[in-house]
């Protein structure tokens, strides 16, 4: 580090876009498309079935390709997104850990409100993790970090079966995975990105496949939707990385990187959103599993129109730049 004085550190200028690694904001455009389609029945309390143990169709085809299939790749990202953030703070204060921690009780306040919406959201957790998990690891060495999260990951299918208990080890592969330098050269690693989903793919097919197969009355039935869930996750980050490769990339990117640019403002926006149409649509505590599908993908569509619109005018969505402002104590640039 540079500085050496304890004057407050200047003015953050905002990063310029070319340093944004686009395929993470993509990435997580991608998660917040599949968190919603599992928020909005969690949200309304919508019944998973016509009786108990009989699940409707609907419910049962989520459960196989949507649930614990896009929540590990935000956590995954978060870690990643923490290790960028600490470099980034790291060359503008010489107290970078502090800026975090402020960032993180900021985050765990704004959950703990929209907790009040949504109960079992996952910005409370995510704060919570972070200071007790991410943050320590930022004094030990990659090869301890990657160690742990892969020992934290699955312990959390074998042991924990999912869930939040995933987060922890997600975390600390995404900081592991950040330090290695592995995000910023994906444009150059697509041979590697399609051997890893050859061996992914049956993978992940042999566990949903189990999944569907198992008696949910099984004692194991919940570790083995964790661990499909894990695979399929991945296999789904790692095709979405190919895809952006082809053609379809140009027309993906447009619709997934301002949702991904502003996750937080979207994440918190379909709550309201879901919480407000509910009523109308008569979906709490309904089995209107259709009509909620349908909300969904409305919901980000609207988000993805506002999102392109508002990131061509401001850098940052309206919540992250309030983050941003918290995290460093200051008003930060915003329009472009």
């Amino acid at each position: 580090m540079q500085q050496t004085t304890t004057t407050a550190p200047p003015a953050p200028a905002p990063a310029p876009d070319r340093h944004r690694i686009r395929a993470l904001d993509a990435l997580r455009g991608f998660a917040l498309c599949g968190i919603l389609l599992v928020n909005v029945p969690q949200i309304t309390a919508m019944a998973f079935g016509p009786s108990p143990g009989v699940l409707h169709p609907i419910r049962a085809f989520l459960d196989l390709t949507v649930q614990e299939r896009f929540f590990p790749i935000f956590s995954f990202l978060f870690g990643i997104s923490f290790a960028l953030f600490l470099d980034g703070a790291a060359r503008r204060s010489d107290r970078p850990r502090l800026l975090l921690v402020r960032r993180l009780v900021a985050l765990g306040l704004l959950g703990a409100a929209h907790q009040l919406l949504h109960p079992g959201e996952a910005l409370t957790p995510y704060a919570i993790f972070g200071l007790l998990v991410l943050l320590p690891a930022t004094w030990l060495p990659t090869p301890v970090v990657l160690g742990a999260g892969t020992v934290l990951t699955l312990a959390s299918v074998t042991v924990a079966s999912g869930g939040i208990a995933t987060i922890p080890g997600l975390f600390l592969l995404g900081l592991a995975v950040a330090r290695l330098g592995l995000p910023r050269a994906l444009d150059h690693r697509t041979g590697r990105l399609a051997a890893v989903l050859a061996g992914l793919v049956p993978l992940a097919a042999a566990a949903v496949w189990w999944q569907h197969a198992v008696d949910p009355a099984d004692a194991h039935a919940t570790r083995i939707a964790a661990g499909a869930g894990l695979l399929a996750a991945g296999a789904y980050a790692v095709t979405l990385l190919l895809l952006l490769r082809t053609p379809l990339g140009a027309p993906l990117s447009a619709v997934l990187e301002p949702l991904g640019r502003m996750a937080l403002t979207n994440y918190l926006a379909a709550t309201l959103l879901v919480v407000a149409a509910a009523p109308v649509l008569g979906l709490r505590h309904s089995l209107h599993w259709g009509t909620a599908m349908v909300l969904a993908p409305a919901i980000l569509v609207v988000q993805t129109l506002v999102s392109r619109w508002w990131l061509a005018r401001f850098r940052y969505g309206p919540v992250e730049w309030c983050l941003r402002c918290v995290t460093w104590w200051e008003r930060v640039p915003n329009r472009r």
